[in-house]
């Protein structure tokens, strides 16, 4: 369960990527600290759930359903903040595709437009709306999903690898035109963290124990981590105690990225 934040109460965010893994989980430790949230998801069933979930714990959530490589989809989920709820103070810009692994040569046009379309420019989409009303209303927080693989090299995937070091571009730049205006950006760089991207690689590995285990000691921590390990540092990020952080790429990885 993450910490809760008294100074959250009455704070709105949006969440990408809402409806399962790294983006329920903040949006759910969110709630819990009484933040109003716009909840974005592709995945309609699970975001309605996440939603009505909220709910029913005496929270407040809206959600629209699209697709966060559409420009316009990342100013109405905005213009939702601001109708519903006067403000928005929080955003974790989440929501990525990750296909199988491709050798470099093979990912073919349609598929690396995709990749590229969602998890790179789907995060300039949503701060170039996001960012000047922050600045209009004196301060805000922006948390944006990299990936250990914004840090490093990985085989097969090219695109994906490019895209995640893109969002830590993306995270830089904006976080040095809008911090002395009361804006922080940053980013984290999960690692191998136990979400429905992962299912099918980890249903495959606990078929065979010794498979398994070499997943596990590729980790220096021993283990996988769980989404929720990434919510507390989303929360975090968007807390007063993370006050003069900002910028920064922070690897949530097991200790993944220093081997």
């Amino acid at each position: 369960m993450s910490q809760l934040y008294a100074e959250f109460a009455g704070k709105v965010a949006i969440v990408s990527g809402a409806a399962s893994g790294m983006g329920r989980a903040t949006a759910l430790g969110f709630a819990r600290s009484a933040v109003r949230l716009v909840l974005a998801d592709i995945a309609a069933e699970g975001l309605e759930a996440v939603r009505d979930r909220i709910i029913a714990d005496g929270g407040e959530a809206v959600m629209l359903v699209g697709d966060v490589g559409d420009d316009a989809y990342a100013a109405a989920l905005v213009t939702s903040a601001l109708d519903r709820f006067g403000r928005l103070d929080f955003a974790f810009n989440n929501a990525a595709v990750s296909p199988p692994a491709t050798p470099l040569e093979d990912h073919p046009p349609d598929l690396a437009e995709r990749i590229l379309r969602v998890n790179l420019a789907g995060v300039w989409y949503a701060l170039r709306h996001q960012i000047p009303v922050m600045r209009a209303q004196g301060g805000g927080a922006i948390v944006n999903t990299s990936s250990v693989l914004g840090l490093l090299g990985g085989a097969g995937r090219a695109l994906y690898t490019a895209a995640k070091h893109g969002v830590l571009g993306l995270t830089k730049t904006a976080a040095i035109e809008n911090a002395a205006k009361g804006v922080r950006v940053n980013a984290i760089c999960p690692g191998a963290i136990e979400t429905g991207m992962m299912q099918e690689v980890l249903a495959l590995a606990r078929t065979d124990s010794a498979t398994l285990a070499v997943l596990n000691q590729s980790q220096p921590i021993g283990r996988w981590g769980q989404p929720e390990e990434i919510a507390n540092v989303a929360l975090f990020l968007c807390s007063d105690g993370a006050s003069f952080i900002a910028g920064q790429a922070i690897a949530v990885d097991g200790g993944l990225s220093i081997q």
